[in-house]
């Protein structure tokens, strides 16, 4: 199991007006844009603007932290997105910029490539211990709010909020909050066929 906090992200310039972004390749390592499969990548957005679009791309979800966004995408009806809507999956590939509803945000976001994998995304709003079987593939436990300890057969880790934990086998995992917590479960495997 691994585990990445906001001290994880190596910093970047963000390319498009949006203020400052730390982001980091996490599937496979260092992997560029042009050739990942899967990454998770975290933002902080400090000022209004464009964002990028990626073609081929499906942007999973985005948990936002903080006041969110009025977010306009080609196509579609403009959206405030907080942490509470999220997630919200929306195709990368489209055009889209943002206001901030009141101050910066903090964007956590996950992307795969169109087409090669296939992905689930669950949220959990826990008070007790919830346990899940983890079967092919990838799972990301993603905690948005509280703190909860993970426990993935002989691993433990214990997740703040903004931090995510990355399992790459199958597994019976037990998310045990320290109170009440929001976690997001994601798998990510291959197609079938």
């Amino acid at each position: 199991m691994k585990v990445l906090s906001a001290s994880s992200y190596k910093r970047m310039p963000w390319k498009n007006g949006g203020g400052e972004t730390v982001e980091i390749a996490v599937s496979p390592e260092n992997a560029s844009l042009a050739d990942f499969d899967w990454r998770v990548s975290m933002a902080t957005v400090a000022t209004d603007g464009p964002f990028s679009s990626f073609p081929g791309i499906d942007r999973t979800l985005s948990i936002l932290q903080g006041k969110g966004m009025r977010l306009m995408i080609d196509g579609r009806e403009p959206v405030l997105m907080t942490g509470g809507t999220a997630p919200l999956p929306f195709p990368a590939d489209a055009a889209t910029s943002a206001t901030l509803a009141d101050g910066p945000i903090v964007d956590l976001n996950v992307m795969t490539r169109r087409g090669k994998l296939a992905h689930t995304v669950q949220r959990l709003a826990l008070d007790h211990p919830h346990r899940a079987e983890t079967s092919g593939g990838t799972t990301l436990v993603l905690c948005h709010g509280g703190a909860v300890r993970l426990t993935a057969t002989k691993a433990t880790a214990d997740l703040a909020a903004g931090d995510t934990a990355i399992l790459e086998r199958s597994a019976t995992i037990t998310i045990e909050p320290a109170a009440s917590a929001v976690v997001f479960l994601i798998t990510i495997g291959k197609p079938a066929g």
